[in-house]
């Protein structure tokens, strides 16, 4: 069986982030592939749900107008919605606050059986948060040194929680679409110029965009010190969004097909009632 596309993508710690392109067009026809892998994630979800031992956690960050929206909505365009969960993280709650920084995130952790999905995550703390240290200055915490040491520690609290999940059988899955500076200003302008699109325009974005370097090496830092090989990183090129689409859905694919997961065999007792069950539906009809 060929390597699938998506592992060109799978982030390696001893590559720089910068080197991974923002436009590769390696799939020839990418919404194609896509349409075939939502249908077959139909049916490993179907699995997964029914196994309800494993879950799946996905994460999703990038620039403003990266994509993230849209990838989730196609890829799981065909999954039984009673299956998974998305969840948008926005600015915390003052109750937020008040618990510690990951306290919100392990709330919305995926049941036994289902997939999660972070639109945004607790990675926000070493990217946005990185980029405007006075976040964490204008927070009532213990400790506010803001050096090497502090991130290092935020660090290892991911891999920390990410291990435990999946000691825990929780797959973890994290993606970052990569998008170039000049197809993200390209986005931002078509969001002024679609009316139907200026719900989506926050002019911070553009405000976020004078950061871009910053944010860069933030994602280059935390994608260094935060991929595992239980719980890697994908560096999704996102110019072309059909591609990045089918890659992230090939990536989701080969994670479930991974899963032990099978459809649960009935008990002895329950074959019995199957049998009588049978019975007197059949004896209905006559």
């Amino acid at each position: 069986m060929p390597t699938p596309d998506c592992e060109e993508f799978r982030f390696h710690p001893n590559r720089e982030v910068s080197s991974y392109p923002t436009n590769a067009r390696v799939i020839d026809d990418p919404k194609e592939s896509v349409k075939a892998s939502v249908e077959r994630l139909a049916e490993l979800q179907e699995k997964l749900f029914a196994d309800n031992r494993y879950a799946l956690l996905l994460v999703f960050q990038g620039m403003d107008a990266a994509g993230k929206d849209s990838t989730i909505k196609n890829a799981f365009s065909g999954v039984n919605p009673a299956g998974f969960q998305v969840f948008s993280f926005k600015q915390p709650s003052l109750k937020q606050l008040d618990h510690n920084y990951l306290w919100r995130y392990w709330q919305a952790m995926p049941e036994r059986g289902r997939i999660g999905i972070f639109n945004r995550s607790y990675y926000e703390e070493t990217l946005v948060v990185r980029v405007h240290p006075e976040i964490i200055e204008n927070r009532q915490l213990p400790h506010k040194t803001i050096n090497e040491a502090f991130w290092q520690s935020r660090f290892e609290d991911f891999r920390n929680l990410e291990s435990h999940l999946d000691a825990n059988g929780t797959k973890v899955l994290k993606f970052f679409l990569n998008v170039s500076k000049e197809e993200q200003r390209q986005r931002l302008l078509r969001r002024l110029e679609r009316d139907d699109k200026h719900w989506k325009f926050n002019p911070s974005d553009v405000r976020e965009r004078r950061y871009w370097d910053e944010y860069q090496h933030a994602f280059a830092e935390t994608l260094k010190h935060t991929h595992t090989e239980d719980s890697p990183w994908y560096v999704i090129p996102a110019d072309h969004k059909w591609t990045m689409r089918a890659l992230v859905a090939q990536a989701i694919e080969l994670a479930l097909r991974a899963l032990p997961i099978e459809y649960p065999e009935p008990a002895d007792d329950d074959r019995l009632e199957f049998d009588s069950a049978r019975e007197e539906l059949l004896a209905q009809g006559r």
